[in-house]
């Protein structure tokens, strides 16, 4: 069994916080593979009846596990999931657990409100760049053509049919369990709309036709597909109404692999790299910091920085994302820098074995892999 080193510290971490740990995370991303990874645990499978009849007396399940780890897998299985993992928190705190469950457990308001304070959060995203050292998984390339779910990249030849399963699973077991919408038909399709668009600007009235629905549809769907990670929402940074783009926000796919299917694609040119790229860097701050409040910059004449991470009380650091280091034009960030002169500005390139750092008429910009990048931006979490 491979083991995913870069999750496993991250779990370990969060039991020194809390003794209840939620993992989520879109359908086949390896929740349960983690899980069944970790050394000296007790496994429970919340979808065998026998397990759901054992822990529908929290008490009397918990008492005799104090002092122990366990899991408790596709927790969302339980007629009241939240109640359990509240009175393990509450009263059973030397029994550490990790619990998980559908994303849409997750997104419910009750999930939220019932365990504010008592657990911590560990969001699985697809495989970020440990995880190929850890699989032995090295081609970049493969990696961004395959996507980053594990039986995906581990396939031999391209899974084209896992990934209509996959939305297909998604809509029955994911979002009619909980959001319970109607017209799957219009919901698919906006879904592959979207994907094939991804890292472009949103504008819902583009989908209202294709999909035969209205706009406040269309918004309604984008909300339910943010709420179960399956697209981000990257918002605008601006602070100047006059000359900066304010409210039309970029959507991307949470997998680089479905970005590829629904384009089309079957091989990889040099000139589909960039767009790729951009979703993995995505990919990798999300995993490696744990945040989704990620911008990115434009003004009115069509100059765009693609991520900019900006912390309460500090500068905004500008992140432009290229395949090559030789790529990079250093426009967009002169114009970017002419506003906001304060700041780190990074290129991160796959190219880019060790930083190193360019001037250009007063500005500098520093180029770095992605380790470069993590480690550039980690205070800011």
């Amino acid at each position: 069994m491979k083991n995913r080193t870069f999750w496993i510290e991250k779990i370990n971490k969060a039991w020194e916080r809390r003794s209840v740990i939620w993992l989520s995370g879109v359908r086949r991303v390896g929740k349960t593979f983690l899980s069944r990874s970790l050394a000296d645990v007790e496994y429970f499978d919340c979808e065998l009846p026998r397990t759901r009849m054992a822990l529908e007396d929290p008490e009397g399940f918990l008492r005799p596990l104090q002092g122990r780890t366990i899991i408790l897998d596709e927790i969302h299985r339980l007629r009241n999931p939240s109640e359990l993992l509240k009175i393990a928190a509450d009263h059973y705190p030397k029994v550490k657990i990790l619990a998980t469950g559908s994303s849409t457990l997750g997104a419910s308001a009750k999930f939220k409100d019932t365990l504010t304070g008592r657990k911590e959060s560990l969001w699985l995203t697809p495989m970020v760049a440990q995880d190929l050292v850890d699989f032995g998984q090295g081609d970049i390339a493969k990696r961004l053509l395959f996507g980053g779910l594990p039986p995906f990249i581990l396939s031999a030849t391209l899974p084209e049919w896992d990934f209509q399963d996959w939305v297909d699973g998604y809509w029955a077991k994911d979002i009619q369990e909980l959001f319970h919408l109607e017209r799957r038909y219009a919901f698919q399709r906006f879904f592959e709309l979207l994907m094939a668009q991804s890292g472009g600007l949103f504008e819902a009235t583009r989908f209202t036709a294709p999909c035969e629905v209205s706009r406040t549809t269309i918004s309604n769907y984008l909300a339910v597909l943010e709420a179960t990670f399956v697209f981000h929402i990257v918002r605008p940074f601006s602070t100047s109404r006059s000359s900066e783009i304010v409210s039309a926000p970029k959507v991307y796919g949470f997998d680089t692999g479905f970005v590829c299917y629904y384009r089309g694609w079957h091989e990889l040119r040099r000139e589909d790299m960039g767009l790729l790229w951009e979703h993995y860097v995505l990919n990798e701050i999300q995993g490696c910091l744990q945040i989704r409040n990620i911008l990115y910059w434009r003004d009115k004449r069509g100059h765009e920085i693609d991520f900019v991470i900006a912390g309460r009380g500090r500068p905004p650091v500008a992140i432009e994302c290229k395949w090559s280091a030789a790529d990079f034009d250093p426009d967009n960030l002169k114009r970017f820098r002419e506003r906001y002169p304060k700041g780190d500005s990074l290129v991160v390139a796959a190219d880019v074995e060790k930083p190193f750092v360019r001037h250009y008429k007063g500005m500098e910009a520093t180029f770095v892999n992605l380790p470069g990048l993590i480690g550039k931006i980690s205070h800011l979490r």
